[in-house]
């Protein structure tokens, strides 16, 4: 592999980027600037190359997968992001679902005796959900299933719960840890800089306010993870520095898991004018992110976004995780157009769909210790095997 990426260096024109690429062998840290010079400057196969050497670096042929569902209470939101298509706002919350404490542990029970490790449950922020609403479902999820890992809600919904509640971060993260609490998702972030933001998202959760809560979070012991909405309004200087904010706090905390880039999607929503970004963009994206975001243990394509075959090309642009099972239980980018209008894959699937790639299937839990090593199981035990369709 060295040899391959000292072959694309020496061939590399631009001596920017072997300056950098450089860097990027010898384990150093690439500047704002250098990532803004791959962004600018850096083709496609010659980012693929340097992220890939990263990745294998870091996690050989291993992708990771787990076996998880999604409960979403509610698409009713008090907040109008400019760029969603999956809320509903309270004054139009006819037009929305909002479910009880009764009908989400219907959901949870839907899975005994299924071997899913993860529920992950993200919503609308809908004023009549508050602090004690949630920690009541979270009190009768783990009455009900103890071993099950309870990731839930962005910065987003806790930074208004907690308003609501009176409460400082510390508290409502302590109050919803004790609760049942074990990690938090990574969404709300959107991009960090705040005249974007004031043009895409202005009425919710500022910067400051979801990397305070992340931050917090890490303090008190909670892993969680880190998205960055992509191919919008931003610039390439927009996303170095969301990179690099993130890079920044996880240098001081070391508790996030991974790094999810998110791309809009264009449908029935506010924003339906823009053009989404190309596949060819996405696989550029997902490099330079690998390369810029060297404290970051993984990174992530989340599959019902980009659509399977295109998340399947990831992995060979340093992306080791492809997200879950999710059963068919996400709305959010299926809302918005995404390819995958029902976003569910079985484990053979996708086990069979990271062999494909020529990487080795990985189980984990949310905190990725490993469940199972599926890379020597042969495809007619995975074809066969009930537990896994």
């Amino acid at each position: 592999m060295m040899n391959a990426i000292e072959t694309i260096i020496e061939n590399e024109k631009d001596e920017s980027l072997r300056i950098i690429a450089q860097k990027v062998i010898n384990q150093k840290r690439i500047s704002k600037q250098d990532g803004l010079l791959l962004f600018e400057r850096g083709s496609l196969s010659f980012l693929g190359a340097l992220a890939n050497a990263v990745r294998e670096r870091l996690h050989g042929d291993r992708t990771y997968f787990n076996r998880n569902f999604h409960i979403e209470p509610t698409n009713v939101c008090v907040f109008s992001c400019k760029f969603c298509s999956y809320s509903r706002l309270y004054a139009h919350k006819e037009e929305g679902w909002e479910l009880s404490t009764e009908q989400m542990m219907d959901i949870v029970k839907k899975y005994d005796g299924k071997p899913v490790t993860e529920v992950h449950i993200v919503g609308g922020v809908h004023p009549k959900m508050n602090l004690d609403f949630f920690a009541d479902l979270l009190r009768k999820i783990k009455a009900h299933r103890p071993d099950l890992h309870i990731k839930g809600f962005t910065a987003v919904e806790l930074d208004y719960m907690f308003r609501k509640a009176k409460m400082t971060t510390e508290e409502g993260l302590r109050f919803l840890k004790e609760a049942g609490l074990d990690s938090l998702p990574g969404g709300g972030a959107e991009i960090f800089d705040e005249k974007i933001r004031e043009q895409i998202c202005a009425d919710k959760v500022s910067s400051e306010g979801w990397l305070d809560i992340h931050g917090t979070a890490h303090k008190l012991g909670m892993h969680t993870n880190a998205t960055m909405l992509y191919g919008h309004l931003e610039s390439y200087e927009h996303r170095i520095d969301h990179m690099d904010r993130l890079r920044s706090l996880q240098d001081e905390t070391k508790g996030f898991n991974t790094f999810i880039p998110l791309k809009f999607r264009n449908h029935d929503n506010e924003m339906s004018h823009i053009p989404e970004v190309s596949v060819i963009e996405d696989l550029r994206l997902y490099a330079i992110a690998r390369l810029y975001m060297d404290n970051f243990p993984h990174l992530k394509a989340y599959w019902p976004m980009l659509g399977r075959q295109n998340a399947q090309l990831t992995l060979s642009f340093g992306v080791n995780d492809i997200d879950g099972t999710i059963d068919d239980s996400t709305k959010i980018y299926s809302m918005a157009g995404s390819e995958e209008q029902n976003p569910a894959m079985s484990t053979a699937e996708l086990v069979t769909l990271i062999n494909q790639a020529g990487r080795k299937a990985i189980e984990r839990d949310t905190l990725y210790n490993e469940v199972r090593d599926y890379s020597t199981v042969p495809l007619q035990e995975l074809s066969a095997n009930p537990e896994l369709n």
